[in-house]
């Protein structure tokens, strides 16, 4: 759904070349940044959306600090030579949502992920954080929700609360630590706007507290004041 690759090359002059070694060690392939002895350093995850991949998001990691962990993970379902996709979106022209077969196998590829990474990168669970767009979003949601324990945060960028989701969610103690960001702008084609009102109403009934940004005018895309706002926000809550 989504390119990032100009908007990443002019977000930050003299930015640093990503790393282009897919790494197939963990559950999911992976593009890699980390500083030498990455012990205990935060570590953030992103998710791509719909059709694209593992390089899509990498290019935000150029906005945030230069000494924290950064892997871009490659969903599991290939839509053709270079693009991927986390579910197949089901039939018909009802609500958004997702073959619940498919969420839950990429949910569990997610979770070995980020329970791995996390192990290899000598960090603790409260310095990971997933940054999902669109569909890589509507999966931060599946598994932060599902499993809290395994992340400080998620930042969901332009996705949703899937009805297959929320349908299941209750309030639970396990929520109260878990940071949300949620970006999404007024003009989405393709999630729209309401998604994430839905979305933050459905997280405030749990006992959540999210962090929203609305962005006027801004299509299903992410824009360079998203970015910085994600910035503060981690930081924020890595104090």
């Amino acid at each position: 759904m989504l390119k990032l690759f100009a908007l990443m090359l002019t977000l930050v002059a003299g930015a640093a070349q990503a790393d282009a070694t897919l790494h197939t060690d963990l559950p999911l392939s992976y593009l890699e940044q980390t500083q030498g002895d990455a012990r205990n350093q935060p570590l953030v995850i992103f998710l791509h959306g719909f059709g694209s991949n593992e390089q899509d998001l990498f290019g935000i990691k150029d906005a945030l600090p230069s000494n924290w962990t950064y892997l871009s993970a490659r969903a599991p379902m290939a839509v053709d030579s270079q693009g991927y996709r986390w579910f197949t979106k089901t039939p018909g022209d009802g609500d958004y949502d997702g073959v619940s077969a498919d969420l839950q196998s990429s949910a569990r590829l997610i979770e070995d992920f980020v329970t791995q990474a996390t192990a290899k990168y000598h960090t603790r669970s409260d310095r990971v954080f997933l940054v999902g767009f669109s569909q890589g979003a509507i999966m931060s949601y599946e598994v932060a929700l599902r499993q809290p324990q395994l992340v400080r945060g998620i930042a969901a960028l332009s996705g949703s609360v899937l009805p297959v989701l929320k349908a299941e969610l209750k309030p639970d103690p396990r929520l109260d630590k878990l940071a949300i960001f949620i970006g999404h702008g007024t003009l989405d084609q393709a999630l729209p706007y309401a998604s994430a009102t839905q979305a933050n109403e459905v997280l405030v009934g749990l006992g959540l507290k999210p962090t929203f940004h609305t962005y006027p005018g801004m299509t299903h895309t992410i824009s360079e004041l998203e970015i910085r706002d994600l910035n503060t926000w981690l930081q924020t809550h890595l104090r």
